[in-house]
């Protein structure tokens, strides 16, 4: 049988050169990437491991003694602490800048028996920021009772066990608010990294943990007001009526590691 070779040949160019990769378009490239650079530049850093500019005391000019970087991580150390004479508050806030609307998220670890907290839409000029400003409660839930006696300060909330962590006291309640959804809340061990979020519009706030929503919860709407009216808060008019302020972190008397603190605006 006589073979026709040019055909054939064509045949086999035309099919080569179909199955050369065709030269992406700029959209084509690697989209997830690109996705989350443009996500990333909506952040800023509040604390990179570099710098604590921004950073000061509530109501002060700089920072207390005792925050200093370690290792890239924001930390509140003890020891330091108490070797100055030094007779402010030491909560801190991050000055530079007020938020209204926000996503902020941070990483945190606490010692056994620790206890700090996140503060938002805080105003300087009062005692501190608890008296006027929401927190995001951090805390040690398996040992701090076992520690800390509580029972006189708890006696005063009429609890049954004053001597126990409240589930408003415990890590990622909205403090002395709105207790979280046990169903959803994986904390890690003391000594381990925790991730922390917080989202707050006029329309909804919400607390995560570990990449779990554990609290959410209407501001200034009719449930919010009679929390704050008939608990820990009934005298202090000011708690929680400001829509923008500082971020600040709590010195509660124990060691305290934050990293990775940033926010974006709403």
């Amino acid at each position: 049988m006589r073979f026709n070779f040019i055909p054939l040949l064509l045949l086999q160019f035309l099919l080569l050169n179909s199955c050369k990769e065709k030269p992406k378009a700029d959209s084509e490239i690697e989209p997830s990437t690109t996705a989350d650079t443009i996500s990333e530049k909506e952040w800023t850093y509040l604390f990179d491991g570099t710098s604590t500019e921004g950073w000061r005391a509530y109501n002060g000019d700089s920072l207390p003694p005792g925050w200093v970087i370690k290792d890239s991580v924001l930390t509140f150390d003890t020891e330091l602490g108490l070797e100055q004479n030094y007779e402010g508050g030491k909560d801190i806030i991050y000055g530079a800048e007020e938020f209204d609307n926000f996503e902020l998220y941070l990483e945190w670890k606490l010692p056994k028996g620790g206890n700090s907290g996140i503060f938002y839409h805080v105003k300087e000029g009062y005692g501190g920021p608890p008296e006027i400003s929401p927190e995001y409660q951090l805390i040690d839930d398996e040992n701090y009772a076992d520690i800390h006696d509580l029972s006189g300060y708890n006696s005063q909330f009429g609890v049954e066990n004053p001597e126990e962590l409240q589930d408003w006291q415990k890590t990622g309640a909205d403090y002395a608010m709105h207790a979280v959804d046990t169903t959803q809340k994986v904390l890690n061990p003391v000594g381990e990294w925790n991730s922390s979020k917080i989202v707050f519009t006029p329309e909804k706030v919400e607390h995560w943990l570990n990449g779990k929503k554990i609290v959410e919860f209407v501001p200034w709407s009719e449930d919010w007001q009679k929390k704050k009216n008939s608990g820990k808060w009934d005298n202090a008019p000011d708690y929680g009526k400001f829509k923008s302020g500082y971020i600040g972190l709590q010195d509660h008397a124990s060691p305290i590691w934050f990293r990775n603190i940033k926010i974006k605006k709403l």
